[in-house]
């Protein structure tokens, strides 16, 4: 028989991360969106900026918030205390270095080799540090890439991406948010947990590197392999897949789009029956989805003729009855709408004139995501965290103001 299930805790409940201090040394969006993931799950994360300006996207706007923080900058650095070093500064350095010395993770974004100044390469807060997990992100790895700079919109060029984002014979298109930088947030963000585990085992930190180019191909799955397969480049398709047909979107009345994700022939079959041509699932070209792809221009002809009767939202009803994946092409107001709609809660408020934050997708039964807080204000709580780097380091950090 399988050991009785402990009793749960009373008391609320515990975040996954409780305990862990993050020093966020990173800038722009990879690594402060991998460190704000890090305090979703209720690690304590300290973000370091420059005096006087802080983190680039404080001006990367508009839009800006009411304190005039851009919003690019709030998007990514929830639930963090502001601490503002100038790195140049010996006693600044110094507070940085003793950082170092006691988080569990860092994270930093600096170009290789110029943390070694200041005492905070890999190889100096491991030796002061030997739990520690330091993250290192960068835009090509740290070898021969490692003085180019990296920033997103140049992967995506660099990288593939835009190769096969657009439509056939257009302009190469980048996606239209820094997919890159979020795609590498959550590499960081899995190697740093996977090196919190086995610090757990042994007591011992190790460094985790990441990069932009290598997590957009590792993030290009498919695409990659096909051209791995056959040596041949894929190109832009536009909407369509290349290996699954009817897989994009299709036009309804007033030629408004229904995006159509059918991936096998059971659902190809109760896609035409609710279009009223069940035939179409009899018809040699389309009856496998091989068929399909080979003949897609001929099948998405049939299929528009009939999805030409009624609005995308009309037939999303239907075919959503019968299991055919479908959905009209919505506006960002819209999916929030229908995110709230499905009970997802996709809105989560951080304070009075504060801008609101995306829900953390994540959802722990045990461990609930903390409630976010408002990201910091420049330096919001640098007095009593300089008081507490200059203090006992067996003194807990100071309570949130």
């Amino acid at each position: 028989m399988p050991p009785p299930a402990p009793a749960p805790p009373s008391g609320p409940p515990a975040r996954a991360l409780e305990g862990v201090l993050v020093a966020d040394f990173s800038r722009v969006l990879a690594g402060p969106l991998a460190a704000a993931t890090l305090a979703d799950l209720g690690a304590e994360v300290i973000k370091v900026e420059r005096p006087g300006a802080g983190d680039d996207t404080r001006a990367w706007g508009p839009p800006f918030a009411a304190d005039g923080t851009a919003a690019y900058f709030d998007a990514a650095n929830r639930s963090k205390r502001g601490l503002a070093l100038d790195l140049g500064d010996p006693e600044d350095a110094a507070a940085a270095r003793e950082l170092a010395r006691r988080a569990d993770v860092l994270i930093e974004n600096f170009r290789p080799g110029s943390l070694a100044k200041y005492g905070l390469d890999h190889t100096a807060t491991r030796a002061a540090n030997p739990g520690l997990v330091h993250c290192t992100i960068t835009g090509f790895g740290s070898g021969a890439g490692a003085h180019l700079p990296g920033y997103d919109f140049v992967v995506q060029a660099v990288g593939g991406l835009m190769s096969i984002t657009g439509e056939p014979g257009g302009t190469p298109l980048k996606a239209g948010v820094a997919l890159v930088d979020v795609l590498t947030a959550k590499d960081a963000a899995t190697g740093i947990l996977a090196a919190l585990r086995h610090r757990d085992r042994t007591g011992r930190g190790q460094l985790v590197e990441v990069n932009l180019l290598s997590s957009l191909l590792g993030s290009l799955v498919n695409q990659a392999s096909g051209h791995l397969a056959t040596g041949r480049d894929p190109g832009p398709m536009g909407n369509r897949h290349p290996s699954i047909a009817p897989y994009e979107t299709l036009a309804c009345r007033d030629g408004r789009l229904l995006a159509v994700a059918v991936g096998n022939d059971r659902q190809f079959r109760a896609l035409v029956e609710a279009l009223g041509t069940p035939e179409l699932a009899e018809d040699v070209r389309f009856a496998r989805n091989q068929d399909r792809v080979h003949h897609r221009t001929d099948l998405i002809k049939a299929l528009e003729a009939r999805l030409a009767a009624d609005t995308p939202q009309g037939w999303a009803g239907r075919l959503a009855a019968v299991s055919v994946p479908c959905g009209p092409v919505n506006t960002l107001s819209d999916a929030l709408e229908l995110a709230a709609r499905l009970g997802l809660d996709p809105v989560t408020p951080v304070g009075e004139g504060r801008i609101p934050q995306i829900t953390s997708p994540l959802r722990l039964s045990d461990t609930p995501v903390a409630q976010p807080a408002a990201p910091p204000r420049l330096d919001e709580h640098g007095a009593p965290l300089r008081t507490w780097l200059s203090g006992p380091d067996d003194h807990p950090l100071p309570p949130r103001m």
